[in-house]
């Protein structure tokens, strides 16, 4: 498992050792090394150790040489020490040996958050609130006592077998700062939520895709890279990465998080009023073992707490400048009408409600249709394999999606196999019968759905055709005008697949 940093993945004690070292060194006449895990992206090694005096695991983080070159790492290190928190990795030691310099840590049994991710795929609403809430805590505990984590990323939180969620890895350079590290939170909201890492606007390069990004390269919300991301948490992850707003310290973050991941805690009661708590007010006193999940208790007291929320952010950014009129307000009761918006619904589609559509050739692997709904992302249906990328002669292959109704649809999401297909989503108010010459009068006759926009060849596996919602739809057809190259494939190369698609309605 990776342990710290956000460099590569390493191929376990293959990599090459550090300073001559190998397992079954012992350092520092305690210390006997057990297994390299893995490097960080500033060249330190990571091993999974045992103290042989205390008879416990533990990680140690390596560099060479050690020295003023190291000082910057074991200074973050005995920082960090000087705070206990139950999110924050313990750190134990940290050693200057000249030639090398580490630090011993507290082994985590568990997993990056940024491998879960990538293992997983992207985290629904109230994991992502759980983890940020406790990563938040965590970096409020070391902004309260003077210090800044400068390394809030996917690669430092880790996710312990037992739930806890720790962060690690702190680091010390020009570019940290309290500010730099209330904004990745933000980043480490939106990559949860989508996979993605905003590289620019957390300000960190890192081997992690970069946030998704429309025509004029402004990165794109959550909820237009994945449907479901509730409205509420989409206006907070964007509003943490808008330079152009002010910032809520770690503390107000922390304490409006706690409202929406209530764990044991009744949303109503002893929590207050909605909005960010005081600055001036005193921390809260016990953190956590684990970070338990959200808790919904029904839907109308859970939008009462998130509307609060959103109005909250709002009202943190205005500008002091602004006449009290002006401003967001904060009383509950215009919380409550905020809540009213009617938030997006995915349909529940049947096979029926599915046909592949080919004007030319034939509708590729048609049976399989049904596993794009099947809630399965493991099954899907797949495209035959093309020599060319554009299908030749074929020009492009469709899914008809039929609803029950006219409706005003809110989103189409694709969850592909593979980036680098192209597609658009068109909409018509008739359909066609089921054969060539229907499939052909569909693709002829059907128009771009107003407000959706078309993907190209640098799409993701993720496609989400948002809408504006303003016309009702009863037929739908996703348009797929370019396949990507299967490396595994050599005779006919280019395929995709669609593992699963969502369509929501307003």
């Amino acid at each position: 498992m990776t342990q710290v940093g956000e460099g590569p993945r390493a191929a376990g004690s293959a990599a090459g050792p550090l300073g001559g070292l190998a397992a079954g060194d012992v350092l520092a006449e305690r210390y006997r090394l057990e297994e390299h895990v893995n490097d960080d992206s500033a060249g330190r090694q990571v091993w999974r150790g045992v103290d042989i005096v205390l008879r416990r695991p533990v990680a140690l983080v390596l560099r060479t040489p050690g020295g003023a070159s190291a000082e910057e790492m074991l200074s973050a290190a005995v920082t960090a020490s000087r705070v206990v928190h139950g999110n924050l990795i313990g750190v134990y030691d940290a050693i200057d040996e000249g030639e090398r310099a580490y630090v011993i840590r507290e082994w985590i049994d568990g997993t990056a958050l940024r491998d879960l991710v990538a293992d997983e795929g992207p985290f629904d609403a109230e994991r992502t609130t759980s983890v940020l809430h406790a990563v938040a805590d965590a970096v409020s505990a070391l902004h309260a006592s003077g210090m800044a984590h400068g390394n809030v990323h996917p690669g430092t939180v880790l996710v312990a077998a037992d739930g806890r969620v720790v962060l690690a890895d702190a680091r010390v350079d020009s570019t940290t700062s309290n500010e730099a590290d209330v904004r990745s939170l933000g980043a480490l909201a939106y990559f949860m939520l989508t996979g993605h890492w905003p590289r620019a606007e957390a300000d960190r390069v890192t081997a992690l895709p970069d946030g998704r990004r429309d025509s004029t390269g402004a990165l794109v919300a959550p909820r237009q890279v994945r449907a479901g991301v509730p409205t509420y948490l989409d206006d907070l992850v964007m509003d943490l990465l808008d330079p152009k707003l002010a910032l809520p310290t770690a503390q107000v973050l922390t304490g409006e998080l706690a409202r929406l991941d209530t764990g044991d805690r009744m949303l109503f009661g002893g929590n207050g009023t909605l909005r960010f708590a005081d600055e001036t007010a005193p921390a809260e006193p016990a953190p956590r073992a684990a970070t338990p999940r959200l808790l919904v208790v029904g839907g109308v007291a859970l939008a009462l707490v998130v509307s609060g929320l959103v109005l909250a952010v709002r009202a943190l950014n205005a500008d002091a400048t602004d006449p009290p009129s002006a401003r967001p307000s904060t009383n509950p009761a215009v919380a409550v009408s905020a809540s009213a918006a009617p938030q997006p619904l995915a349909l529940a589609l049947a096979a029926s409600q599915l046909r592949i559509v080919a004007p030319v050739g034939d509708r590729d692997n048609a049976t399989q249709a049904a596993n794009m709904i099947d809630g399965n992302p493991k099954t899907l249906w797949k495209t035959t394999g093309y020599k060319q990328s554009n299908m030749g002669n074929k020009k492009g292959i469709g899914i008809l999606i039929t609803l029950d109704k006219p409706q005003l649809v809110s989103s189409v999401t694709l969850q592909l196999s593979a980036p680098g297909a192209s597609a658009a989503l068109l909409g018509g108010s008739a359909g066609a019968p089921d054969s060539r010459t229907g499939d052909k009068s569909l693709v002829e006759t059907f128009k771009p759905v107003a407000g959706s926009q078309s993907f190209g060849k640098d799409s993701g596996t993720t496609m989400v055709f948002s809408t504006d919602a303003s016309t009702p739809y009863q037929y739908l057809l996703v348009w797929i005008t370019d396949l990507p190259r299967d490396p595994s494939e050599s005779q006919y190369p280019y395929r995709v697949g669609v593992q699963e698609i969502v369509v929501e309605v307003q």
